[in-house]
């Protein structure tokens, strides 16, 4: 059994970690977050030391850590500008972390965090689920087998709608959350690197609070993407359902199903990193990267290929 500290506990993602260290046969000692409406512990983990203050939480790992009892993971569910110094923690700490994406927002916070694992020997692992999720996995094996120079037309939509809150909490913020496509893409632009080769040309065609949207040129695909929180974009189906997220994919025409299938991922996830097999610091680099030269660049509007929720 190993021992875990979570930073973020009342955050949204927060419940997923829960109960992967939960599934996985673990134990959480101590845990983190400046809100206390944190009653889901009782479910979990109702012995775990909780704090709303950073000292208090320090010390307490300290405390543990002077009276023998180490503390081997520290999961990260904090706004996306705090993984950087989070993770150091857990690193100074001589723990490994296991942080939500995007590991940091910038591609230069990388190399320093490596510097700190050559140093205290230990690990930082990204929780990139979308590589564990059995549809992408097959898409990933059927590429992997088709022509090498065949060139593949991708779509992808990803609409996932949210409230007014957004604008006034931090992801509403450029410089904590990264802006939309970092906030809310980053996993399927590092999916469709990983299936489909590295960022050879990228073109940002809208870049909005709401909505953001482009064209990427890489190694064995063009794909076109738009990803937004306004509702208004929701297919006619989906809003009849009242449903408030719509994912697709499209490769070469074919639509790729992985609607369902996403409950058990962070538990697969956290297996993984056990077995010392989980995604680090290189695997997550490649997606920080591409939404960082999307979140800098000029949008051009609707010229060349765009997404067909563009309206010119």
């Amino acid at each position: 059994m190993k021992n875990f500290a979570l930073i973020g506990v009342g955050g949204y993602i927060a419940p997923r970690h829960l109960m992967a260290i939960r599934d996985t046969q673990n134990d959480l000692l101590a845990a983190l977050d400046k809100f206390d409406s944190v009653g889901i512990l009782d479910s979990y983990f109702p012995g775990t030391h909780f704090f709303t203050e950073f000292e208090r939480f320090d010390r307490h790992i300290d405390k543990l850590k002077r009276k023998g009892t180490k503390i081997d993971y520290v999961s990260i569910c904090t706004p996306n500008y705090l993984h950087d110094s989070h993770i150091r923690f857990a690193l100074r700490n001589h723990a490994d972390a296991i942080c939500e994406k995007p590991l940091v927002l910038n591609p230069w916070n990388v190399e320093p965090l490596k510097q700190i694992e050559n140093e205290t020997g230990n690990r930082v692992f990204n929780i990139l689920q979308l590589r564990l999720h059995p549809s992408i996995a097959a898409l990933k094996e059927k590429i992997r087998q088709d022509d090498e120079n065949k060139i593949h037309d991708i779509d992808l939509t990803y609409l996932t709608s949210r409230g007014n809150w957004y604008f006034n909490s931090w992801k509403g913020e450029r410089d904590k959350s990264g802006g939309i496509a970092t906030n809310i893409g980053i996993h399927f632009f590092d999916m469709l690197t990983w299936i489909f080769g590295a960022v050879q040309e990228s073109i940002v065609h809208v870049s909005e609070p709401d909505r953001a949207a482009g064209f990427l040129r890489l190694k064995k695909a063009r794909v076109r993407w738009f990803l937004s929180i306004n509702p208004e974009y929701l297919p006619d189906d989906a809003k009849k359902q009242n449903k408030r997220t719509f994912r697709n994919i499209t490769v070469d025409g074919n639509e790729i199903e992985f609607s369902e299938g996403f409950g058990e991922l962070h538990t697969r996830s956290y297996e993984e990193i056990l077995k010392g097999k989980g995604f680090g610091l290189d695997e997550a680099s490649v997606s920080i990267q591409t939404v960082h030269d999307i979140r800098v660049a000029t949008p051009i509007g609707a010229k060349g290929d765009y997404h067909p929720l563009i309206k010119p």
